[in-house]
């Protein structure tokens, strides 16, 4: 699991970039708060709803979309349910689920649907070309473009970024759930944000929304990231009102 260190060259983007924003970073310049009452959390709450709003159905991202997006230089998510999400990918793996007998385990699975499995009569559990599918997912929601780069021997299908506010909102979400909106409790958060933070964390894209913080705000940041990694996922799924499945996921990214 790759950890979340400061590297110098890392300091010098964060400043570099921070210098350029200054003016619009001046409310978070300290560095959010810790948690909050019933109002606080009702307030969070309806300010999510109008980010959610803000967006049309067409640019709505799924959460393996969003890890897409904040790498742009899979891992997925079991469900308990087996209706159909609509996304093509987790309808894929959940026809996988189903149809399997006896049930696998939530570590096994995402070993089977990653093909990080050596078990060559289980290959056909994995999901191909997962990036490009995404990829290809928020081409038409109008995020990404598709375009051709010639590479002296070969031509190489390429994915730009188009649609920058989109990319921004989705920094600026996961920079304030751990610095402005900032719980200190996990069970308190957005389900699907504490997701999102686990598995970008995990698909090693988690920095790339940090990079652009003052140096105060990234140690702080990285810091909150860290109490989440920290936590006993066997610990955490007893606990009332929680959901298991999410805390299954994390134990098999943080084993």
């Amino acid at each position: 699991m790759t950890s979340l260190t400061q590297r110098s060259s890392g300091l010098v983007q964060r400043r570099t970039e921070a210098s350029r924003s200054a003016a619009d970073k001046e409310r978070a310049a300290g560095g959010g708060g810790g948690g909050g009452g019933d109002d606080a959390e009702q307030s969070r709450r309806d300010e999510q709803d109008d980010d959610d709003k803000g967006d049309s159905k067409e640019t709505r991202l799924t959460l393996m979309e969003e890890v897409l997006l904040l790498g742009l230089k899979d891992r997925e998510v079991i469900c308990k349910s087996d209706a159909p999400t609509g996304d093509v990918l987790l309808d894929e793996a959940l026809k996988h689920v189903k149809e399997t007998q006896p049930p696998e385990t939530v570590q096994n699975w995402i070993e089977l649907l990653s093909g990080e499995t050596w078990n060559p009569l289980k290959l056909h559990y994995q999901l191909r070309n997962v990036r490009e599918r995404l990829a290809k997912n928020l081409v038409e929601k109008g995020v990404l473009t598709t375009e051709k780069q010639n590479f002296l021997l070969f031509d190489m299908t390429t994915h730009p970024l188009t649609n920058n506010n989109i990319k921004q909102r989705l920094i600026k979400k996961v920079q304030e759930a751990v610095l402005d909106k900032w719980v200190n409790d996990p069970h308190r958060m957005d389900k699907r944000l504490l997701a999102l933070i686990y598995l970008a964390h995990a698909s090693d894209v988690l920095e790339n929304a940090f990079a652009p913080l003052l140096d105060e705000q990234y140690d702080l940041a990285t810091k909150r990231v860290r109490q989440l990694l920290d936590l006993d996922p066997e610990v955490e799924c007893m606990k009332a009102n929680t959901n298991e499945v999410l805390w299954a996921v994390v134990a098999a990214f943080t084993k």
